[in-house]
């Protein structure tokens, strides 16, 4: 008897990309568009970031991912706390999205998923390289730039990049 694994051939695939997302990247950007096109359904899921300071709270961090993404069929965008593989389980995901810019982003992430491949197996993880001129780009290096007062404007969308400018006057 064979079983069927979430990502078949029949069945609807959806996968998750989790990030605190404060603020969303073009990095994050670039791999969330071309992750959308492989799955039938992506959902952004946006981490309560508790081990974090944010710059921004939940409620806006999914606002301006929602925003970003607009034109997007088939992208949900919904807040996210607790483990990646209960997630992936509660939204019928066959699949975890990750974005890697670097070999330290890499050892990083193959460990948690091969934790996550010991803790749901049916949930497989799928590695995609930002744009090599985007690979720089780390949200905490955006939040620094503009509470410096330095230009983010190749690093993040425009509608980002307002939100942020706003944020940083409020600093």
């Amino acid at each position: 008897m064979t079983t069927s694994l979430p990502c078949d051939a029949q069945s609807r695939r959806v996968a998750v990309y989790s990030g605190t997302f404060d603020p969303v990247t073009l990095g994050h950007e670039d791999v969330i568009r071309r992750a959308a096109g492989l799955f039938d359904e992506l959902i952004v899921a946006v981490a309560v970031a508790h081990h974090k300071k944010t710059l921004f709270t939940l409620e806006q961090r999914i606002a301006q991912v929602s925003e970003v993404f607009a034109d997007l069929p088939g992208l949900r965008v919904l807040p996210f706390d607790g483990l990646m593989v209960d997630f992936c389980r509660q939204q019928g995901a066959c699949a975890v999205v990750r974005g890697i810019r670097n070999v330290a982003d890499f050892d990083y992430e193959a460990q948690m998923a091969a934790m996550n491949q010991k803790m749901a197996p049916e949930v497989e993880t799928v590695f995609l390289l930002p744009q090599p001129q985007l690979q720089c780009i780390s949200s905490t290096l955006v939040r620094e730039i503009a509470k410096l007062g330095g230009d983010v404007s190749q690093m993040v969308s425009p509608v980002v990049g307002e939100h942020l400018r706003v944020a940083t006057l409020a600093i």
